[in-house]
């Protein structure tokens, strides 16, 4: 195997390089994953849950794509819950909660009887260069891997160091090592790295906890799974419980601020601003009374709860007095201790927007080593990197959806354009279209770009495309028919000119599908077309909520739409990638270092980096317009 030359090495078996690999091999590309352990494949190393607000939109993106997680996710899941029900419909979202054995046999599976993917437990240590560009890598049992492109999805295993208390020891993970050499080697390269932190909560005996004190959360029935076309929830369905802690717990916490790493600089790496350990939610939100745990399952069959809301690296004496002062958990016993892990990651403005490095061509990173947080954000860096590997093994133009057409978009753009200096998280705020990016439109949005690249098979297009008809459909005929007046008042108030049509009807907000059904049942008669409450009826979730959505807020779509439009010109206009910025006449020189350290490929990409001002993008067009003078003169 070291004698052949694939086209794609993909370090790391965390969520990044699984949907990597996967992609990669399923549009025919040779593809060897090197992993330190194969039997943690995918492992959720974390929350044994997936998706989540803005989280589980990338999921179904994913799955709108082609790609894999959203029916792992589906077979393994075991409680199932459509977050912001009572909010509108760009901000709900599906999370999951995951039996981890069940994810990762479902996983292995597939990467097992993937064709063109071969799978090497080995530790990569050195990226080897050649001709300019990457040419493979070096493990640690001695042997070279030759590739045409290699793509680094290490996760926190990059230099990865453990802390429980004052106690740290080198690690990726609880259990497993650190990823060695290859940070010596990526700055060796000319890659600037820098130091992020993250962290776990303690693990629980199931069989000491004493949930009949405790509120039960129970999943939705049915069940809002993630795959568009897949088989739905595979496993029993079962709940979680919510307990809070008290002012006594905080007490034993902050008598562990002088043994925490967090708190005496042992721990140096910056930490995610939005899921804050729970000592440090108790030290910066003093005037808290409690705050919230979820008693999370790790399986059907595990005997381990996870106490999501108690992410620590506290010394475990105090992690054990922590937790038994928590209702429900006086007795509790720690299976595992929390724990903190600092790891490098390299600042992602040193990426393309394809997720190709720009100091080595060829070189690829996607993952928690571009400093993001989160399983849905590195199975969506993932991928993105493995679609635009495939383009280029192909000789197609890249695969780069605008802002408008996709969270990972979102995400991708922000990492490359404006970097971090913590680990990033999705959050549906972070979309300025975010009414164009629902959930229940990722396929109409991606599928279609899936199954040109080569992704979405034959089953999935025909489930789409039938899919796309019926909401087709059946908008064009709640456009079309129209009911008498003097029948519209017995279902509202208040109503628009006589002979308004179904479709018009829905627009009101206090008109759903029950009453829609009761207006035509009761109106039957001035019907001709006697099968649309059958047709209604019958029409699956899925459709009637695309269709409900595109009819109810027609306005504001066209909106965003004519926004987008607008913005469009500058997203089309290429800015060459090796501009020399200094001789932009009119830019200030934080501006010039800005652009220059960036490289955007366009206008509008340059016009989100932080600084760059209108007045700034005003003197780009300018030197732009002389350039392609100059050019004609010349030419």
């Amino acid at each position: 195997m070291p004698d052949d030359i694939f086209d794609c090495l993909v370090v790391g078996g965390g969520h990044a390089g699984c949907e990597a690999a996967t992609a990669l091999a399923r549009l025919k590309h040779s593809v060897l994953l090197i992993t330190g352990n194969a039997d943690r494949l995918g492992y959720l190393s974390c929350n044994p849950a997936i998706g989540g607000l803005a989280k589980g939109h990338m999921v179904r993106e994913i799955d709108a794509l082609g790609g894999m997680m959203g029916l792992w996710a589906d077979a393994a899941g075991i409680q199932f819950r459509m977050l912001n029900m009572s909010k509108g419909p760009a901000v709900r979202a599906t999370r999951a909660q995951i039996d981890r054995d069940a994810y990762s046999s479902a996983l292995k599976k597939t990467l097992f009887s993937t064709p063109n993917l071969r799978v090497w437990q080995d530790a990569a240590t050195e990226i080897t260069v050649g001709a300019g560009r990457v040419c493979g890598v070096r493990t640690r049992q001695g042997l070279d891997f030759a590739a045409r492109h290699v793509l680094l999805t290490t996760g926190t295993f990059l230099d990865g160091r453990i802390h429980v208390g004052m106690t740290n020891f080198p690690g990726g993970r609880m259990g497993d090592g650190p990823s060695p050499g290859l940070s010596d080697s990526l700055r060796a390269l000319g890659f600037t790295l820098g130091r992020l932190k993250t962290g776990t909560t303690p693990r629980l005996l199931r069989a000491s906890i004493d949930f009949s004190s405790l509120k039960e959360q129970f999943g939705d029935n049915p069940a809002p799974t993630f795959s568009f076309h897949g088989p739905g929830a595979c496993l029993p369905q079962t709940s979680c419980h919510i307990t809070w802690t008290n002012e006594r717990t905080h007490e034993i916490i902050r008598s562990g601020f002088d043994r925490s790493p967090l708190f005496t600089g042992v721990i140096q790496g910056t930490g995610a601003r939005y899921c804050p350990s729970i000592e440090d939610k108790v030290a910066r939100f003093q005037d808290r009374e409690r705050h919230q745990i979820f008693l999370e399952p790790e399986g059907l069959e595990s005997g381990e709860i996870y106490a999501n809301g108690l992410s620590t690296s506290l010394p475990p004496d105090i992690q054990t007095a922590m937790l038994r002062s928590v209702r429900g958990l006086e007795k509790a016993v720690m299976t595992r201790p929390g724990y903190a892990i600092e790891y490098d990651y390299a600042n992602p403005v040193q990426l393309r927007p394809t997720l190709e490095s720009k100091v080595v061509p060829g070189l690829w990173l996607a993952g928690q080593i571009n400093g993001t947080s989160g399983y849905e954000e590195a199975a969506a860096q993932g991928l993105w990197a493995a679609l635009n590997i495939s383009c280029d093994l192909r000789e197609l133009p890249p695969f780069a959806p605008g802002r408008d057409m996709a969270y990972m978009a979102v995400l991708t753009d922000d990492l490359v354009t404006l970097g971090t200096l913590e680990p990033y998280r999705m959050f549906t705020s972070r979309a300025e279209h975010r009414l164009l990016l629902r959930e229940d439109n990722a396929d109409a949005r991606l599928t279609p770009t899936g199954r040109r690249l080569g992704l979405v098979d034959d089953a999935r297009w025909r489930f789409f495309c039938q899919k796309e008809k019926s909401a087709d459909n059946l908008k064009q005929r709640l456009a079309e028919i129209r009911i008498p007046a003097d029948k519209e008042k017995r279902q509202c108030d208040a109503f628009p000119q006589p002979g308004a049509s179904l479709a018009e009807l829905l627009r009101r907000p206090d008109m759903d599908k029950m009453k829609l059904l009761a207006l035509l049942e009761d109106a039957r008669d001035a019907f001709s077309d006697a099968g649309l409450k059958a047709e209604l009826t019958a029409c699956a979730p899925a459709v009637w909520e695309r269709v409900q959505t595109d009819i109810k807020y027609a306005g504001y779509l066209e909106r965003q739409r004519r926004l987008v439009a607008r913005a469009a010109g500058r997203e089309k206009t290429v800015l060459p990638l090796d501009m020399d910025y200094t001789k932009v006449v009119g830019l200030s020189r934080e501006v010039e270092e800005k652009l220059n350290r960036v490289r955007p490929w366009n206008l509008g990409q340059a016009g989100r980096i932080s600084g760059v001002t209108p007045a700034a993008l005003a003197c780009l067009e300018i030197h732009l317009h002389k350039l392609e003078m100059r050019r004609r003169q010349t030419g």
